[in-house]
C-alpha cells in the first residue's frame, strides 16, 4: 500500500508540471490552429534563461518566470505576425516552418552555450519531505504547486478577461468573431505568444528538476504533443486530463517494470500511437466536420 501511494504521490506531482507544459500548445492550436512544433524549445529557452539568471545574477528559477513570460509573449507574437501567420490556414506548412524554427533555436542554443547538461540548484532543489515510508522530493512539489497555479491562472484568464473570451470566441467560430469585431490576426499572434510563455515558465520550473540541454525540446514536444492528442486538440481540459493519464503511466511503468526508468521515456510515444488508432479524437476532442 506504502508503495502504490509513494506512486500516486509521484504521478500528481509529475502531473501538475505536465500540465503545464502541454497546455501552451493545446492554446495555440484550440485558439489559432496551430501546431506548434517548436514547443519544446520554447521550454528548453525557458530553462537556460532561468539557469543563466541563477547563475549570473543569484536569482531565484521561479522569480524569473515573470521576465521569461514576457520575453515569451513578446518573441511569440513577432515570430508568428513574422513567419506563421501568411501560412496559418496551411497545416502542412505550418507543420514544416515550426520543425524548422525549432530546428534553428537548437542549433543556436548549442552554439551559444555548448551540448553540456546545466541544472540550476536553488536550496530546495534537493530537498524533501518525510512522512512515515513516505517521501515528497521538494523540487517536484515546489514545481507542481507553481505549476497548478499558473494553469489556475489561464483559466480564470480564459473565463473572466475580455482578451480571454475573445480567444474562446475564436475558437469556436473565428469568422464570427470577426465580424463582432474581434482582431484576428492580432489574437492570433497574442495567444500563440501566451503559448511560447507557457512553454517558457515550465522550462524556469524544470530548470531545477531535470538536465537542461539543447536537445531537452524534442523528448518534452513528444510528450506534449501525446497529453494534447490523448485530451482532445484543442481541450485544455482535455489537456489537464492528458497530463494526469500520461503522468500516472510513466509513473507506473517506472516503479513495476523492470529497468522500468529507461521505458517511461517511450510511454508518451506508445499513448499517442494507440490514440492515434484507437480514438483520434482523443478524450474531450470533436470530430472534425467533413
Amino acid at each position: 500500500m506504502v508503495y502504490f501511494t509513494q506512486l500516486l504521490i509521484d504521478a500528481v506531482l509529475l502531473g501538475g508540471v505536465y500540465t503545464l507544459m502541454a497546455i501552451g500548445l493545446s492554446l495555440s492550436y484550440g485558439v489559432a490552429r496551430v501546431i506548434n512544433f517548436a514547443h519544446g524549445e520554447s521550454v528548453m529557452l525557458g530553462a537556460y534563461a532561468a539557469f543563466w539568471c541563477f547563475s549570473l545574477l543569484g536569482l531565484d528559477p521561479l522569480l524569473a518566470i515573470p521576465a521569461v513570460a514576457v520575453l515569451g509573449i513578446v518573441g511569440g507574437f513577432v515570430v508568428f505576425r513574422l513567419t506563421i501567420m501568411p501560412v496559418v490556414d496551411s497545416p502542412q506548412n505550418q507543420i514544416l516552418l515550426t520543425f524548422g524554427i525549432g530546428l534553428i533555436l537548437q542549433s543556436l542554443a548549442v552554439m551559444a552555450w555548448s551540448a553540456d547538461e546545466r541544472s540550476a540548484n536553488p536550496a530546495y532543489a534537493l530537498s524533501s519531505f518525510e512522512f512515515g515510508d513516505l517521501v515528497v522530493p521538494g523540487a517536484r512539489l515546489i514545481g507542481c504547486i507553481v505549476a497548478i497555479v499558473l494553469v489556475a491562472a489561464l483559466f480564470l484568464w480564459l473565463r473572466l478577461t475580455e482578451l480571454g473570451r475573445a480567444s474562446r470566441a475564436l475558437a469556436d467560430n473565428r469568422e464570427a468573431a470577426g465580424l463582432m469585431g474581434i482582431n484576428v490576426p492580432a489574437m492570433f499572434a497574442f495567444v500563440f505568444g501566451l503559448g511560447v510563455a507557457l512553454g517558457g515558465t515550465t522550462g524556469a520550473i524544470v530548470s531545477f528538476i531535470l538536465p537542461i540541454t539543447p536537445f531537452m525540446g524534442f523528448a518534452i514536444l513528444v510528450k506534449s504533443f501525446a497529453i494534447v492528442v490523448l485530451g482532445g486538440l484543442g481541450s485544455i481540459v482535455g489537456t489537464v486530463i492528458g497530463a494526469f493519464v500520461v503522468a500516472f503511466a510513466e509513473t507506473a511503468v517506472a516503479y513495476y517494470v523492470p529497468d522500468g526508468n529507461g521505458w517511461a521515456e517511450a510511454v508518451a510515444f506508445a499513448i499517442l500511437f494507440f490514440v492515434l488508432i484507437l480514438r483520434p479524437n482523443g478524450i474531450l476532442g470533436k470530430p472534425a466536420a467533413l
